[in-house]
């Protein structure tokens, strides 16, 4: 049901009732920022107390808990309606399900959900789908009493009897690991705390590898060797990490045969590795690290392949024998092509999956070891998403892999790579009768103010009308080379069903279009994703999918800094954004070396201690640059324990948005009290903040059923 809305005309924006609340304002208290001879006064710089040790952090509290009291009054008349659309979502999920199950090292191992539970069970059966279930490691039981619970790197021994674990039950990514003997049931006394959730085996079933982080930066800093039995503080340092810009981790080849450290940044990597029947012995380097090269390593029988960009921008594939792995032995095995991103490679006694990227979709392509034959997998749609699923078996011949698009639900296939024969496995299933024919997808090119062809992928219900009056969300994230693949969502349907067209911007700072693409978009360039979506906004607009009255966008972290960068460039294209865990703080999180991540990312957004990165990081941080103007509605959503992203960069732009703005636009703030950067943990309870969104947009549009 559309119920009547009328029109502000002086805005051309719909006039939207609101309760008639008063918004929170934040205290402000004298604080000065100090740099390259310049002062910034920043009032809100208080807000950032609740993690400093010794602060009164009551005042935060209370302000945080104050904004989240004034978004549920404005959005109580919307109470049924997100209530209708969590129970709407979560009626298309099958709640008891198992995930397809894949065979490695003589056991088949799966996860079951079950009727009416958050969590799931993880579960093997020995040698034979027809065995007896053996519940690993039953989560739903692990995580009660737990507002949040995750578990991470469940890794068994290869002896199959002891299974080691990571569990942050605080949401800061933080993982304490723990191992239990699958024989008898019991939880050993080894704890491991403030790690990346991450084991590794030795081969001799007693070692376990893994990485350490800094206990304020979370850094991952030290890779270390445990000892079953041994108190974690007798663990061994066999790598320590002196570069701070550089995230670092350790895992195991798919053969079992080595065990390798991997620290790289955006720009350089560098690896190193021991055989995995040899856990006592020193790491070799593969390959110390060189400026502006990435490489990552897989062994094969008979050799190494290196997945690199030296002197190739979207890479190539060179190898080198097991002996002399450095760059004066690498050879070329694939060539750098420049149409081509070669993303990654899954190894095989007798094949290699090697994942591509072309014009903007993903690849599968087969390459036999024996004599170098080459062909691709063909998927037939416009836009769509592939991707090597779990692959455990090295002595296999078949490939599992996934396939989704906007329109098709997520499906599981196996595919012989010798005889060239796909089998379905298994496509999610969305209860309440989902017909995908109903739906129709697209992928449109719009060129950006420079002249480049940016790729759209849009999906709607059959029947919307193209006629400028359909309400369109736009969703981006466009940093750090991740790409925003098309990929089908049940909950989506909630959106489409009432209306919505549903696009995705695949703007600069991603991957989509190869290496240069990623570029284009960061550093000295960040200001190309931020064009590139309004871009994509007004060509929106301009060939009738949607008009300004009823253009939406979204975006979360580093998606949310193209939100707030948005809407202080073009105000008056948007009628209502969503950010989500904002990363709109980007001058002064740079500049706070004890904030988690900040020396990681110096490579992405540059290091404002520079001048000339912070004279351009501070011409587009949206926390600098609000100004007295009119600004779209504004839903902000975060969570006090993120660690990606620290709740006050949000807190504090709200509080500065609600003082400076002009007009009546509302701006809502809500904090999650349990939860970080992800959300939460059950896979139930985050429809919640889905249904949340979903009812703010709605509301806008002045649709209430």
């Amino acid at each position: 049901m559309i119920s009547s809305c009328s029109t502000d005309k002086n805005s051309n924006k719909k006039a939207i009732k609101w309760p008639d609340a008063t918004a929170p304002v934040a205290a402000e208290k004298a604080h000065q920022r100090v740099i390259h001879g310049e002062s910034v006064d920043d009032p809100y710089y208080w807000l950032n107390d609740y993690f400093k040790k010794g602060a009164d952090s009551s005042a935060v509290v209370a302000y945080l808990e104050a904004e989240n009291a004034y978004t549920d009054t404005m959005m109580k008349d919307t109470e049924a309606l997100q209530s209708k659309l969590f129970t709407e979502m979560k009626n298309r999920i099958k709640e008891a399900d198992e995930s397809v199950p894949y065979l490695m090292n003589g056991y088949y191992y799966y996860r079951k959900t079950e009727e009416g539970k958050q969590y799931y069970k993880y579960c093997r059966k020995k040698g034979s789908l027809d065995a007896p279930e053996e519940v690993i490691l039953n989560v739903d039981d692990m995580a009660e009493g737990f507002p949040y619970y995750s578990v991470s790197g469940i890794a068994v021994s290869p002896d199959n009897k002891m299974v080691a674990y990571g569990v942050d039950t605080v949401s800061r990514r933080e993982y304490v690991i723990h191992v239990k003997n699958l024989e008898t049931g019991e939880i050993l006394k080894d704890r491991i705390s403030q790690t990346s959730g991450d084991p590794v085996w030795a081969a001799d079933n007693k070692t376990l590898f893994y990485t350490a982080k800094h206990p304020v930066t979370l850094l991952s800093e030290k890779i270390k060797r445990h000892s079953l039995g041994q108190p974690s503080s007798a663990d061994v340092v066999v790598y320590d990490e002196k570069d701070n810009t550089n995230y670092i981790g350790v895992w195991k080849s798919k053969d079992d045969k080595y065990i390798f450290i991997y620290s790289g940044g955006t720009l350089s990597s560098e690896t190193r590795f021991i055989k995995a029947d040899e856990p006592s012995a020193n790491f070799t380097v593969f390959q110390p690290r060189i400026k502006d090269v990435l490489y990552n390593v897989t062994p094969l029988a008979d050799r190494f392949l290196i997945h690199t960009n030296d002197n190739a921008k979207n890479f190539k594939i060179m190898e080198a024998p097991l002996d002399k792995p450095g760059k004066e032995n690498w050879k070329e095995y694939i060539p750098h092509r420049e149409d081509v991103l070669i993303e990654g490679i899954d190894e095989f006694a007798n094949y290699l999956a090697i994942s591509e990227r072309k014009n903007g979709l993903t690849n599968l392509a087969i390459r036999n070891l024996k004599d170098n034959s080459q062909h691709y997998l063909d998927f037939g749609e416009a836009a769509y998403t592939v991707y090597p699923s779990t692959n455990a078996e090295y002595n296999s011949d078949v490939l599992r892999y996934g396939y989704t698009s906007l329109v098709n639900p997520s499906s599981t296939f196996d595919y012989d790579m010798k005889t060239k024969e796909k089998t379905l496995l298994k496509q999610q299933e969305v209860l309440g009768g989902y017909d995908a024919g109903q739906y129709v997808t697209e992928r449109i090119m719009t060129k950006a103010k420079d002249g480049v062809q940016v790729p759209i992928s849009i999906v709607y219900k059959k029947g919307t009308k193209k006629d400028g009056q359909a309400p369109l969300l736009l969703y981006a994230y466009g940093s750090y080379g991740a790409s925003m693949d098309p990929s089908f969502n049940s909950g989506r349907l909630s959106l489409l069903d009432r209306g919505f067209i549903y696009a995705i911007a695949h703007i600069r700072g991603g991957e989509e279009m190869g290496r240069q693409w990623y570029e284009d978009g960061k550093m000295m360039k960040k200001k190309n994703t931020f064009t590139d979506f309004i871009d994509c906004g007004q060509f929106l607009i301009n060939q009738k999918y949607t008009s300004e009255e009823h253009l939406y966008a979204q975006g979360g972290s580093a998606g949310g800094l193209l939100m707030g960068a948005i809407i202080n460039m073009a105000p008056t294209l948007w009628n209502g954004v969503i950010a989500q865990v904002p990363f709109v703080d980007v001058v002064n999180t740079m500049l706070d070396e004890t904030i988690p991540l900040t020396t990681n990312e110096y490579d992405e957004w540059g290091n404002p201690n520079n001048k000339e990165a912070y004279d351009y990081m501070k011409s587009y941080s949206p926390y600098e640059n609000i100004e007295a103007k009119e600004y779209p509605n504004l839903l902000v959503t975060t969570g006090l324990h993120d660690s990606q992203v620290q709740y006050f960069e949000p807190a504090k732009w709200v509080a500065k948005l609600r003082k400076v703005k002009k007009g009546d636009n509302v701006i809502l703030l809500k904090t999650d009290m349990d939860y970080g950067h992800g959300g939460a943990s059950g896979r139930f309870d985050y429809l919640k903040d889905v249904a949340l969104n979903y009812s703010f947009l709605l509301k806008l549009e002045g649709i209430t059923e």
